[in-house]
């Protein structure tokens, strides 16, 4: 689960730490936790403790090895910033990310709190720079919502928000500071329900606030009915300048200035 990805707003995944701990109602049905625990107990298996937090410095160097520029999603299967990730350790990712400028990185975390410490921490030359994109998960208005101030204190070039799964409204968001917003809704079993009006007051707001807008899916427990398209639109919007696009795999980056139509 490296060297390529189905995620569309990224290019591969890399998991230089596995495993996690539920800390919102987004994690509810976590595709990552229900993948690992399918594996637990199986000898020999990277995911043989199922999804029990796991360093692996094996794979810090994985993206030196990539030679194409690519975006990666910095741990699909887990979340750097949770508290039993040493800050020792995150610094040596972003060490490696600073070895390898050729790639984005984009790394997404529930927890904007510690990421705005640990990230304060850091010497300014590993952490505000245009291959690092910095963004927090967005759920609902009790968890996730909160999370954005935090990212928005947060050293860093570039801020993205997450906002799946979708699970309410959120209302009127402070979008200051924020440079790319993804939307989607729940997939697999148990998905819980994402409204169009939610979504469309989101995308309202990116409009006003001139923010490129990234529409992921519709979700649902068999989220290819679904589909993408939101009102006849497929919303593939990236932030401008550097976005560490695979030439095999583009991506539309759309002016700010485009309305709800």
């Amino acid at each position: 689960m490296s060297d390529g990805s189905t995620i569309e707003w990224t290019d591969a995944t890399w998991n230089p730490v596995r495993g996690c701990v539920k800390v919102s109602p987004g994690c509810k049905h976590c595709y990552a936790a229900t993948f690992a625990e399918r594996w637990r107990g199986l000898p020999d298996h990277p995911y043989g403790q199922g999804f029990d937090l796991r360093l692996v410095p094996e794979k810090l160097d994985e993206p030196l090895r990539w030679r194409k520029p690519r975006r990666v999603f910095v741990n699909s299967m887990s979340d750097l910033f949770q508290q039993g990730v040493p800050a020792s350790y995150i610094r040596r990712v972003f060490e490696v990310m600073s070895r390898a400028p050729q790639h984005t990185y984009q790394i997404l975390t529930k927890r904007g709190e510690r990421m705005r410490s640990v990230c304060s921490e850091m010497p300014r030359s590993l952490v505000q720079q245009p291959y690092v994109w910095l963004g927090v998960s967005v759920e609902d208005r009790k968890y996730g919502v909160p999370r954005i101030a935090s990212l928005r204190e947060t050293p860093g070039f570039l801020r993205f928000l997450s906002i799946e799964p979708l699970l309410e409204d959120l209302g009127l968001l402070d979008l200051s500071g924020i440079d790319w917003v993804i939307v989607g809704g729940e997939s697999g079993p148990g998905a819980r329900p994402m409204r169009e009006e939610w979504v469309l007051s989101i995308l309202e707001q990116c409009r006003t606030a001139r923010i490129p807008f990234f529409f992921k899916q519709w979700g649902g427990v068999h989220k290819s009915r679904r589909g993408r398209c939101l009102q006849g639109k497929t919303y593939d919007e990236f932030p401008p300048g550097r976005s560490g696009l695979d030439p095999e795999r583009p991506a539309r980056v759309l002016p700010y200035l485009a309305v709800l139509s």
